[in-house]
């Protein structure tokens, strides 16, 4: 029978698509449903696009900047339109990249609504009709979409999502962005960095409040530096949309509430699961609390065959964390014994100027948790590669258990380190402890040094500072 699967994958973002490659290596006969992009958010319309426009912003500030290095950049300004087509042609690229990959995995792809009827049969409404397919295992991968606030509906015109502020109708003069998560506080520093006023109101008494508390304070005190205003513990309580611009009302952190005028506002105070028009109600798939699909440490569903992974599952909601629940999902399908997830050795990473990356417990949670904690700390002007490339604001922070040495996380603010940050990711994964941290060969001279430095300053060992 030809539609008949041993998987079918709904959703082809970061995960579904891993999901479908690793199956097929595996044997298994697999159809990935697509409802529109190959590659879903993430290639399409998020992680990608959005780090080749902040790569466009970086290039653009270091030419502001030309003159600290010798050099001389006259009469520069930045192209918005040129921006904008150079990350649409990225995310094409990437695109057809994943078609690519498909069909060199022989797995069928079938672009439409996927709808699951019963546990192993799905009907896919295509241009050319219904499609009937079955299969002994379904894993769900529809993501998630950005959560709109009630008195602040997206329109594309004013009032933006992540989507809109990717391919803008206009330049803005004065941005408003409501929330400081991963995505608001990157599309503050692109539109920042190429001269924007932007304005940043987060109601919770700290931005990127996922993140270490000095990490926060220290990029907030950046973002100010560069010119932003950053409003924390503050709330914008209605917005008025007009021809030429918006006026929202922000009650700041001591209760006061004022009117401000903007010319466009980004939302992004989170995420809302795809999950409504796939069948799950009917199935009796059970959702957590935040509506979100509840899953176990295998990626299963509470209903036999049918798995969940990625966004529309329990977060962190990270593209690198589908892709690898895409890989366990597939890997129990096909019958073997994959290891769990351990979410506490997912790295996070921030492309916002400078750069976030952490993974692991923060000092707080570290503390909370019961542990005795030794941390270490060692800042970016300490360290000779940072002065040589010019990018002396950071630091690197590392945290113990002081008993075992057990790395419990690790936290960084300045260039490059969304790269660095794997290196400790690594090290989680190993179960790695400070003595071999601190044996470890770092070479010279790199950023990565300041990652061995931190280490030895959790124990009295620091050596350049």
């Amino acid at each position: 029978m030809a539609n008949a699967y041993d998987l079918i994958v709904l959703g082809s973002g970061p995960g579904g698509y891993v999901a479908a490659i690793r199956a097929s290596q595996l044997g298994l006969k697999t159809a990935i449903v697509e409802r529109e992009n190959l590659g879903g958010i993430c290639l399409n319309w998020g992680c990608i696009p959005t780090k080749a426009m902040l790569r466009s912003a970086e290039v653009f500030h270091n030419m502001k900047h030309a003159a600290d290095y010798g050099l001389v950049a006259e009469k520069i300004s930045a192209d918005l339109e040129a921006i904008v087509k150079r990350s649409r042609g990225v995310a094409k690229q990437l695109n057809q990249g994943v078609t690519g990959l498909m069909k060199k995995n022989k797995i069928d792809v079938v672009m439409g609504d996927g709808k699951i009827t019963a546990p192993g049969k799905m009907t896919v409404k295509t241009d050319k009709g219904d499609e009937e397919l079955t299969a002994k295992n379904i894993i769900i991968a529809t993501g998630a979409r950005a959560r709109d606030l009630p008195f602040a509906k997206a329109d594309g015109k004013r009032i933006w999502t992540y989507r809109h502020a990717m391919t803008p109708p206009e330049m803005p003069t004065k941005l408003l962005v409501i929330g400081s998560g991963a995505i608001g506080i990157e599309f503050a520093s692109f539109y920042n960095d190429i001269g924007v006023d932007v304005t940043v109101v987060e109601m919770l008494d700290r931005i990127v409040p996922v993140e270490d508390e000095e990490v926060s304070a220290f990029l907030e005190k950046s973002l100010k530096k560069q010119g932003m205003v950053i409003m924390t513990g503050a709330g914008v309580k209605s917005i008025d949309v007009g021809d030429k611009g918006v006026k929202a009302e922000i009650e700041d952190s001591k209760g006061k509430k004022q009117s401000h005028d903007f010319s466009h506002v980004i939302v992004a105070v989170g995420i809302m699961p795809n999950i409504e028009t796939i069948g799950l109600d009917e199935l009796g798939v059970e959702p957590d609390e935040r509506y979100h699909i509840k899953t176990d440490d295998l990626c299963r569903t509470n209903i036999d065959g049918i798995y969940a992974i990625g966004d529309c599952t329990a977060g962190p909601w990270l593209a690198h964390k589908a892709s690898h629940e895409g890989v366990i999902a597939a890997e129990a399908i096909a019958g073997g014994h994959p290891h769990t997830m351990n979410v506490n050795a997912i790295p996070g990473c921030t492309y916002c100027h400078p750069q976030i990356a952490s993974v692991g417990l923060t000092e707080a949670k570290a503390k909370e948790a019961g542990h005795d904690v030794k941390v270490g700390k060692f800042p970016f002007i300490g360290n000779g590669k940072a002065i040589a490339l010019g990018e002396t604001e950071g630091f690197i922070k590392t945290v113990f258990d002081a008993k075992t040495g057990e790395l419990l996380g690790a936290h960084m603010i300045g260039a490059e380190v969304t790269e660095l940050i794997q290196g400790y990711t690594i090290g989680k994964t190993l179960e790695t402890t400070e003595a071999e941290l601190m044996n470890t060969v770092f070479p010279h001279p790199t950023l990565s040094e300041m990652m061995h430095e931190s280490v030895l300053d959790a124990y009295g060992r620091v050596l350049h500072m």
